[in-house]
């Protein structure tokens, strides 16, 4: 487990992160909040300096449980706590949503839940499974975050394209009132709806976009430019990438039935960003790969804005 994850969970088989411990469904975002060890509260302290002055604008946002400081805040800010913050997402499991993972990232101050959506998608003969993400911070960066995360049901590689024509990513409008949640999760479902449909004509075109051999190994090169002042050992681990990423575009079983296209590039790019280990491993380099799930991945924003500029 990362290091800097701490508690979380998830349901029947491992998310594809990698990360959890298995347990029971939890059938309410307070039963998956307790089952990630996220039940705590965080409450505001003032602050002051080591020689006991009081700083005047700013207060401490500190987990109550084990009076870890989450962030220091200015005045203006509001907590909204845990269970606050992904309460509203229950309103969406009349609609079938279930939630699979949940828990906290850097020592508390980012707080997570996952939720699988109903449906699966069939396109191009490929099954995908929609996933969203609300993601809460107690650190002062931001409030509930949702993303939209596709995933590949044959191989768990995500489809987090950046799409012109409809938003990955948004902001949930809450003022920490939990009888305003309501009209957000009924958007959530409007966002996400929007998000499929469009990533279901992208593909499509993708689909149809013919790739020769030459123009994969040009864009391959382009993911992974070498630099002129390059040393040995900076160009034998750029080639070890480029190997990993050829291997996964011509050879890939999962990839065979696709065709040698623009959407099989992409996927052979997400594939590669989602289950490569790095060069050099660290021990949170599981926990950066959850956030570019939810933040997006440059490494596949690109893949996909080089086919679509050809």
């Amino acid at each position: 487990m990362a290091a800097n994850v701490e508690t979380m969970f998830y349901t029947r088989t491992a998310p594809w992160h990698g990360l959890g411990t298995r347990v029971l469904e939890a059938p309410t975002s307070s039963a998956a909040l307790s089952l990630a060890g996220l039940d705590w509260k965080v409450v505001q302290k003032p602050v002051f300096t080591a020689d006991g002055l009081f700083i005047s604008g700013f207060k401490a946002n500190v987990r109550d449980r084990d009076s870890q400081v989450l962030g220091v805040v200015s005045d203006r800010y509001k907590v909204v706590q845990n269970e606050d913050a992904f309460a509203f997402t229950d309103e969406l499991l009349g609609e079938g949503v279930t939630y699979e993972t949940a828990g906290s990232l850097q020592n508390g101050r980012r707080t997570w839940i996952l939720a699988k959506l109903p449906q699966r998608y069939i396109i191009r003969g490929d099954e995908i499974d929609p996933y969203l993400v609300f993601m809460n911070s107690h650190d002062g960066t931001g409030a509930i975050k949702a993303a939209m995360t596709p995933v590949r049901v044959v191989c768990q590689n995500t489809l987090n394209l950046a799409l012109s024509t409809a938003r990955r990513s948004w902001s949930t409008i809450h003022t920490g009132d939990i009888h305003g949640k309501l009209q957000d999760a009924r958007n959530t479902l409007l966002y996400a709806d929007r998000y499929m449909a469009a990533l279901g004509k992208t593909i499509e075109e993708l689909s149809l976009q013919k790739l020769s051999d030459r123009q994969v190994l040009e864009y391959i090169d382009a993911l992974f430019p070498l630099p002129e002042d390059a040393s040995e050992v900076r160009k034998k681990n750029l080639g070890k990438l480029k190997e990993d990423l050829k291997l996964r575009y011509f050879e890939a079983p999962d990839l065979q039935h696709v065709g040698k296209n623009a959407y099989r590039f992409v996927n052979a790019v997400s594939d590669f960003a989602t289950h490569a280990r790095p060069l050099r491993e660290r021990s949170s380099y599981r926990e950066s790969l959850f956030g570019r799930t939810v933040d997006g991945n440059v490494l596949i924003d690109r893949a996909f804005g080089i086919v679509k500029a050809a």
